[in-house]
């Protein structure tokens, strides 16, 4: 007879930052007892997210949209917020923000066609692209450098496009900043099921630091684990092909 389960795999949908936080808490064997350690928790759950971003590429941040590209125009601009400003326009329903880095940029025409064609654009540094003697010609664009600001990311392409090129677009992979846990305390982080583990052994390790620090060093080690195990989980696979070794007897 099977086993009478659940029947939902949802854990991570529904666990809500305020179940984070008293998860670490518990860890480091205190509860909380006031509205200021739900705050101070908050804001370490945050610098953590940010500390994230400092730990190599997450694949459940990567996303894609189209630049519509304008004859003549070198740098696009991708903003933190709204707030900040407005992005660079994009063929999708809605702007793009909050964008970390930009990985792969292609020029893509016919975007809409069953023939659609991409030519890969090469990912150059800021000194290359300085060296360039003359940034605005005009011409299929090939190259294209990344500035990551404080409030903005900027695309600029080399060479920019020309008025056949203007009627294409520029494809783009990004990585998306990590969504901030705000003051809703009942709603979910922007961390799939693999980070779980390691996002709560990461906050009582930040919580440990305030509240228990003869428990840091350990809570540390275990966060250091929980998280190397769960971006090991977060690559892009790809096939596998085993060969069998065949030994011929007295060759």
């Amino acid at each position: 007879m099977a086993n009478t389960t659940s029947g939902t795999v949802t854990f991570d949908k529904t666990f809500a930052v305020d179940e984070i936080i008293e998860e670490a808490y518990e860890r480091i064997g205190s509860q909380v007892s006031s509205g200021y350690q739900l705050k101070t928790a908050r804001r370490s759950l945050n610098i953590m997210f940010q500390e994230w971003g400092n730990r190599g590429l997450h694949y459940w941040e990567i996303a894609e949209s189209n630049i519509d590209l304008i004859e003549g125009q070198a740098e696009y601009t991708f903003f933190r917020s709204t707030g900040d400003g407005t992005s660079s326009s994009t063929s999708a329903t809605s702007d793009v923000y909050g964008v970390a880095d930009i990985l792969e940029a292609n020029l893509r025409g016919s975007r809409t066609s069953t023939s659609q064609a991409d030519q890969a654009l090469t990912k150059i540094s800021r000194s290359t692209y300085s060296a360039l003697s003359n940034k605005l010609s005009k011409g299929t664009p090939s190259q294209y450098f990344v500035q990551r600001f404080v409030d903005k990311v900027t695309l600029t392409v080399y060479p920019t496009a020309d008025s056949t090129n203007a009627s294409k677009d520029l494809h783009f992979y990004y990585v998306k900043r990590i969504q901030d846990a705000d003051s809703t305390y009942t709603d979910a982080t922007d961390v799939p099921f693999r980070f779980v583990p390691c996002m709560a052994s990461g906050l009582a390790f930040y919580l440990s630091q305030k509240y228990n620090p003869q428990l840091t060093q350990n809570m540390k080690l275990l966060y250091e684990d929980e998280f190397a195990r769960a971006l090991s989980e977060d690559g892009s696979s790809s096939s596998s092909f085993i060969t069998p070794k065949v030994y011929y007897p007295g060759a």
